[in-house]
């Protein structure tokens, strides 16, 4: 199976939990979890690659805390960049004491922040001419990333999470003489069967001009959500759910979205750099388990 790594956006969390020690799957009334993960495209025509090597996954409850997930057998590295538009890598089947679940941790085999460049780094970004660079953390292999979302295991049953990592959102480049590149991951916790997606052609493009529609929660869109990152310190279309880039077949598609109502903010990408808002499609419906087609007319925004 092709291995790919993604740089999803997760919040740092320190590991100083004493139920970190314990086990999940290892009580009466189990069931399973079949846990994937995908990724939405970064919006850069530079980046070829982000990798991520996970080492330890941990789940948690309300009851009992951060529980170590003993079927999956780390590290394994995923190209993140291998897995948009729906694509997903399974991480596993994995038995776990029926009930309620709130988070998912992962734990990445990074280099800390403040540390030496790594000769074989386990996270690290590849680049259009061939040459890589480590991805940094925080607080290195000690901290883990964390996806936020709740979802059940059914006693004798099976649910399907998928944990969608943003890199878009994920990397961020230190101003320094010698920058760094550093890993904050966060990542949606998406339960398959209770998500839907959007899919469509986009026609009328201008020449030599790539287009990124990008899907907002219903009226959470502000212009400045499109300033410059070197100003705000944080990515472009911070507060985007997820995002992609129209093929050179004129498609976009984007990928596990929870039910509900949906803004598309359309954009161009000129040479690979950020170019201009185009416009806005409004209140997009997505339905669990349904494609909805919205194309879109690039002519319609002038």
């Amino acid at each position: 199976m092709k291995k790919v790594l993604f740089v999803l956006a997760f919040a740092a969390v320190p590991l100083f939990f004493a139920s970190c020690d314990k086990e999940s799957g290892s009580g009466p009334g189990t069931g399973t979890m079949t846990l994937s993960i995908t990724d939405s495209p970064i919006d850069s025509g530079n980046v070829t690659g982000v990798f991520i090597t996970i080492s330890d996954i941990q789940v948690n409850t309300s009851d009992s805390g951060w529980l170590t997930i003993k079927d999956f057998k780390g590290p394994e590295t995923y190209n993140l960049m291998d897995l948009t538009r729906g694509e997903t890598d399974l991480l596993g089947s994995i038995t776990l004491d029926g009930g309620q679940y709130n988070q998912i941790r992962f734990m990445l085999d990074a280099p800390e922040k403040g540390t030496d460049k790594p000769v074989n780094p386990g996270c690290y970004i590849q680049f259009a001419d061939g040459n890589t660079e480590p991805l940094f953390v925080p607080s290195g292999s000690q901290s883990g990333f964390k996806g936020i979302g709740s979802f059940t295991v059914p006693v004798n049953g099976t649910v399907d999470v998928t944990a969608d990592f943003d890199v878009r959102k994920s990397i961020t480049k230190t101003g320094s003489p010698s920058p760094r590149y550093i890993l904050r991951p966060t990542i949606r916790l998406v339960v398959n069967n209770q998500a839907g997606q959007i899919r469509g052609n986009v026609t009328n493009i201008p020449a030599d001009t790539a287009i990124v529609v990008y899907s907002y929660a219903d009226g959470t869109y502000t212009n400045d959500e499109s300033n410059d990152p070197s100003v705000t310190g944080s990515t472009r279309f911070p507060n985007a759910i997820s995002s992609d880039i129209v093929d050179s077949l004129g498609i976009y598609h984007i990928a596990f979205l929870a039910a509900g109502k949906y803004d598309l903010v359309v954009t161009s990408l000129v040479n690979g750099s950020f170019g201009e808002v185009l416009g806005k499609i409004e209140d997009v419906t997505v339905e669990s388990g349904r494609t909805t087609k919205q194309d879109i007319d690039i002519s319609t925004f002038k």
